[in-house]
């Protein structure tokens, strides 16, 4: 029997778009978080991890950050002379490009230098990260993992085979090049032996002072990372958490994803609660 027209379905919820008016509000928020401070330092995210930032919020909270929507803290600082709510914020929100966001606080500019110049957290580098480096794996035997787990770490690309019940690399393998960009494959197999590549870290572009003085910071350290490194797997992983390669870092990656898009409203989240 064919569908009728006249039979539709029709929503009866109503759901409040945050909109103009969630925007406003952030502004305010911002402009009296400005006066509360005496020091605005601007910063960029490198290998965003919203874990990550959270503990950080957390350390820092005698301080105040706000993270995501470039555009709505420029119109809340000023993008031009003419309109910056306090001297010289407009030098400021020129450096709002990307991942980059806002921390106000007393502390004094060694203090905040001193301390996210120092904090690099590794982790597994995700799909469409470019690798800093070369990895190879080592020939050998593969006794960490279990047998069962042979026949997907060929579909990875691997040259393995079963020797005796226990996995052999047959000879050398190489994951990566480094500058390449990464495929999910790839992450897969760095993730499977161990090998954090990428840091996250936070690092201070620029400072302006309540006294109306703007200052960029240039000499930003960067970490030493070797150019080729060969790795094995690590003896104290749990084999359970990788028996299925495929499907439970597809779903560690989507959620991942989830946590960087829930980064856009990390202040705006708070701000409603």
């Amino acid at each position: 029997m064919p569908k009728s027209k006249r039979d539709k379905k029709v929503s009866l919820t109503q759901t409040k778009r945050k909109g103009l008016e969630l925007k406003q509000r952030l502004i305010e928020k911002i402009r009296e978080t400005a006066d509360q401070y005496a020091r605005i330092f601007t910063f960029s995210v490198h290998n965003m991890r919203n874990v990550q930032l959270k503990e950080i919020r957390q350390e820092w909270n005698h301080s105040r950050f706000f993270f995501g929507k470039n555009r709505v803290m420029q119109l809340a600082l000023g993008r031009t002379d003419e309109e910056e709510y306090r001297e010289n914020l407009h030098k400021l929100t020129r450096h709002l490009q990307g991942q980059t966001g806002l921390l106000f606080t007393n502390a004094t500019e060694k203090e905040v230098l001193g301390y996210f110049s120092e904090l690099y957290v590794p982790d597994y580098a995700r799909s469409g990260t470019v690798a800093a480096q070369t990895v190879v794996l080592e020939e050998g035997a593969l006794p960490e993992f279990s047998h069962s787990l042979e026949p997907q770490l060929r579909q990875l690309g691997l040259p393995t085979q079963l020797k005796k019940g226990v996995i052999h690399l047959l000879r050398e393998h190489t994951v990566c090049e480094k500058g390449q960009v990464l495929n999910p494959e790839q992450c897969r197999i760095l993730k499977l032996f161990g090998h954090q590549m990428s840091n996250f870290h936070i690092t201070m572009e620029g400072m302006w002072s309540n006294s109306g003085k703007w200052k960029t910071f240039d000499d930003n350290p960067e970490p030493i990372i070797p150019d080729r490194v060969k790795v094995k797997p690590k003896k104290d992983e749990d084999a359970d958490k990788v028996e299925d390669i495929g499907g439970d870092d597809k779903k560690s990656e989507d959620a991942e994803d989830d946590e960087d898009e829930d980064a856009e409203d990390l202040e705006e989240d708070e701000d409603e609660t």
